[in-house]
């Protein structure tokens, strides 16, 4: 097999991987929506990207499917170039991503969110595919709080608080894209963004009147510590911490495939 990539497979070979026992499926779930002045709006969605890809490599007998590139991201609307779909309309693409995959013959769905507007809407869609399909195990990482303690246990690393970190386009964020997608980063643009506590009030405040209340550029944190080598650490971990999660040894690098 060239790759483990259902997007760049003809049917045939995607149907032969099934039938070798590749009856394993990662799906990342990610969006697609403003990350501050220095990120593209891919950012989610390419992180997903890896992160399925890795975990699908570390789990063996696995293939990735394609990215869900859009997701729940109405709370950052006020800025340009964001794209949103409403949970009920991820919770239909997401039911239809299973009982797609289950009519090929996939034996087990995983979904890794990669964005925090979705996570809520991949557990209830997990629990309802279960149901539906009960010869087939739906899961995924569906801990919002624990996957973003792990970024931040990645940044507490090299002395990164956990303000800079921040729980979006801050440190740890930049530095995974300057590790998969440098060339898209501007360093020039780096500043820090809303650098205060992130408890309930300020998440009550952000999903009640949008990102632009508590941080005018969109950022929550400190890019200007961040780095490519700190990024590919932060990717690295952050896969592993995933797949021990599903009962998988470490990842592998990965590799075109």
């Amino acid at each position: 097999m060239k790759t483990i990539k259902m997007e760049e497979m003809t049917w045939p070979e995607i149907k032969a991987a099934i039938e070798a026992g590749f009856t394993t499926v990662v799906v990342g779930v990610g969006s697609t929506e403003q990350h501050g002045p220095h990120l593209p709006t891919m950012t989610d969605a390419r992180i997903g990207d890896e992160l399925a890809h890795r975990v699908a490599l570390g789990l063996g007998h696995a293939l990735h499917a394609r990215t869900i590139a859009v997701g729940v991201s109405e709370h950052h609307l006020a800025f340009a170039g964001t794209l949103s779909v409403k949970p009920e309309t991820l919770h239909a693409l997401l039911r239809d991503y299973v009982d797609s995959l289950a009519r090929h013959g996939f034996r087990r769905i995983v979904f890794l969110p990669s964005h925090g507007g979705n996570f809520a809407t991949v557990a209830k869609t997990i629990a309802e595919s279960r149901e539906d399909h009960p010869g087939i195990e739906v899961t995924g990482y569906t801990d919002l709080m624990g996957f973003v303690a792990a970024l931040n246990e990645g940044s507490a690393e090299y002395g990164v608080t956990f303000e800079e970190a921040g729980a979006h386009a801050g440190e740890n964020e930049t530095s995974i894209m300057m590790a998969l997608e440098g060339d898209l980063v501007a360093a020039d643009r780096f500043a820090p963004g809303y650098v205060g506590p992130t408890g309930q009030a300020e998440v009550k405040l952000i999903l009640e009147r949008g990102m632009a209340a508590l941080t005018p550029t969109g950022v929550l944190g400190d890019p200007c510590k961040a780095s490519a080598k700190h990024g590919e650490r932060y990717v690295e971990r952050l896969a592993g911490f995933l797949l021990t999660r599903f009962g998988a040894q470490e990842p592998r690098t990965p590799e075109r495939r």
